[in-house]
């Protein structure tokens, strides 16, 4: 009996174990086709692209067979090659936002710093898309590279009017238009949490459906100018101390505490001509002299030389004026009594409430609504044409599950309605008819 027994055992240990090698073999061909796929596709294109070649040659040819020997010489090479500056892009993930329609979307993303979104990668991309995330979750701010996808393909021109301008037109390149000749936007997210292959982001500027080609960390000591120069300058005032200090034949006695070494940081990597206690030393009288100028040190100098040092960072960047002092001026927002007791009826995204109150997909609670509307109608979301040229001063916008109607005067905007969206099944139409009034021109420009 126990013979039987234990050879029953075996065989089922020994299926499961054959069960674990046909799963790892299913995963393995299931990599291998999805890596074939991406592969045939490359192909395609490439194809797609020599085949385009050959007809315009053709019809050049055709058209002018006198030019047929500088058509031959721009045709050749057409193979699908970044050499030849040819890119297939391919969207890695969308954004799902708290943002619907292009309509009352901030144009930078810190104007609502409280907008929150969410990007799934693309498992298409990835066979393990979560393994691409790893490490991700060390940063707190992320670049987002990214198709400005509500343009249509309208025709773009080589001077936009920024809203921030009122009216007066700039070359396009100097401002973050999205209709310019390759529609690629750039910004700036908060990285909240990373669950599996999701990002959660807030302070974002995107709507729902954005394609993003690209992620990358941000990191304040190679993309700010400020901090780069700030370290620049340590760097080489670490260096001219290093160079200044004289030899000393004996040898360097151990930091006291962790604290000093702490306190040199990187730049106690020194020469060996160096003297290590010599520099230890100075660094204690340097301390102890820096704390009695504190006590002995009027504010007023005090913030004199820290105005000085500011500007002395400035010195290495410049933007242009109309960046910080627009001639259009930040409204002040207020809601009505009706708009604060709707907003105040929404529910937060994990409430367990099942009554009939509306919730929010994104934001937190009607605190963070409020905040996010604020932010949004203070920067004026409408267009040069709609601020000039509209008598009807009403406005509509969605935020998260939220319709907010609000109307500007001078120098203000009132939030008068905050009402849930209507499902589409449930939308009759005329309630959404205001939106897309005669007099509402989209922005053609994000700043």
């Amino acid at each position: 009996m126990s013979e039987g027994t234990c050879t029953s055992s075996e065989h089922v240990q020994w299926l499961k174990h054959q069960v674990s090698v046909m799963r790892k073999e299913m995963k393995n061909l299931r990599q291998y086709v999805e890596s074939s796929v991406r592969a045939h596709r490359k192909h395609m294109a490439s194809l797609h692209s020599t085949l385009k070649d050959v007809l315009d040659k053709k019809q050049a040819m055709t058209k002018s067979p006198s030019s047929s020997s500088s058509s031959s010489q721009s045709a050749a090479g057409t193979e699908l090659s970044l050499e030849r500056g040819h890119i297939r892009t391919v969207p890695i993930g969308f954004i799902t936002s708290c943002f619907a329609q292009k309509n009352g979307t901030p144009r930078q993303p810190a104007v609502c710093s409280s907008s929150r979104a969410r990007l799934k990668i693309q498992s298409s991309v990835f066979n393990n898309p979560e393994h691409a995330l790893t490490g991700l979750q060390h940063y707190s701010h992320v670049w987002l590279i990214f198709l400005f996808h509500k343009n249509g393909h309208m025709s773009f021109k080589a001077k936009v009017k920024p809203p921030r301008l009122n009216g007066e037109k700039v070359g396009v390149y100097s401002t973050r238009s999205p209709h310019r000749p390759n529609a690629i936007g750039l910004t700036l997210a908060k990285l909240d949490t990373i669950t599996g292959d999701v990002l959660h982001l807030s302070g974002v500027d995107l709507i729902s459906g954005t394609p993003v080609l690209d992620i990358k960390p941000y990191i304040p000591e190679y993309d700010s100018p400020l901090t780069h120069s700030t370290l620049t300058s340590e760097l080489y005032d670490q260096q001219e101390v290093c160079s200044e200090s004289p030899d000393n034949p004996e040898e360097p006695e151990e930091p006291e505490s962790l604290e000093a070494e702490e306190q040199l940081g990187d730049g106690a990597d020194f020469s060996a001509g160096c003297d290590m206690s010599r520099v230890l030393e100075d660094l204690r009288e340097f301390l102890l002299q820096g704390a009695e100028d504190q006590h002995t040190e009027t504010p007023a100098a005090t913030q004199e030389e820290e105005e000085e040092e500011q500007a002395a960072c400035e010195s290495d960047s410049s933007v242009a004026s109309w960046i910080r002092k627009p001639p259009v001026d930040t409204l002040s927002v207020r809601f009505t009594p009706t708009a604060e007791r709707q907003l105040a009826d929404f529910l937060p995204p994990h409430s367990s409430d099942t009554g009939r109150r509306p919730k929010f997909q994104f934001l937190n609670g009607p605190e963070e609504a409020a905040a996010a509307i604020r932010g949004v109608l203070s920067a004026d979301p409408r267009s040069v044409y709609r601020r000039k040229c509209c008598s009807d001063r009403l406005f509509y916008f969605s935020l998260d599950t939220a319709h907010i109607t609000c109307w500007f005067g001078d120098g203000f905007a009132e939030v008068l309605c905050v009402r849930p969206v209507m499902r589409p099944e449930e939308d009759q139409g005329p309630s959404e008819a205001p939106s897309v009034s005669s007099c509402q021109k989209p922005s053609n420009s994000y700043m």
